[in-house]
């Protein structure tokens, strides 16, 4: 049975892992390097406020997890968070996501969060499959963004406004 649920401290090395998955399946993130466990529980411990993390879990592991980020910190964007989300490569497609991402909207609308920002890989087809059913519009392409493999990509930011 599937739960999600405020991430706690105890998870961080399970969000590691699978951030390192995404990582290391370069599907989800510029990043190149893998992070160690100094890395994320310096981000974990900055996570306060309206910036929530939540994990997905099944039977008592960590599957996945969703975090709300700051956009911007000038103050004109306060309403605004950017989004990360990753799960475990053994239980991608199978809709967890969803529920991350429908609980995470949920939580960025009681902390008056208007609009969510993410950016993803044009080539990533589960992930644009899941925003795309989560009422997530393209905004734009950003031609030869970053480097993968030495190699310049494309980003595709995309949003959707919680409040009316």
């Amino acid at each position: 049975m599937l739960l999600i649920r405020t991430a706690k401290e105890s998870d961080v090395n399970r969000i590691l892992d699978i951030y390192n998955q995404g990582i290391a399946d370069q599907i989800a993130t510029l990043e190149v390097e893998e992070k160690d466990i100094d890395y994320m529980a310096n981000w974990f411990s900055n996570r306060e406020g309206k910036y929530k993390v939540l994990v997905a879990e099944i039977d008592h592991c960590v599957v996945g997890w969703v975090s709300l980020n700051p956009y911007s910190h000038r103050c004109a964007y306060q309403g605004v968070a950017d989004l990360s989300i990753y799960i475990d490569r053994n239980h991608r497609g199978k809709g967890i996501g969803k529920e991350l991402l429908s609980n995470i909207e949920k939580e960025a609308i009681k902390s008056k969060i208007h609009k969510i920002v993410l950016f993803t890989f044009p080539f990533n087809q589960l992930g644009q499959g899941l925003y795309a059913s989560m009422g997530y519009r393209e905004v734009g392409i950003f031609k030869e963004q970053g480097k993968i493999d030495g190699h310049y990509v494309d980003v595709m930011a995309m949003e959707k406004i919680l409040t009316k």
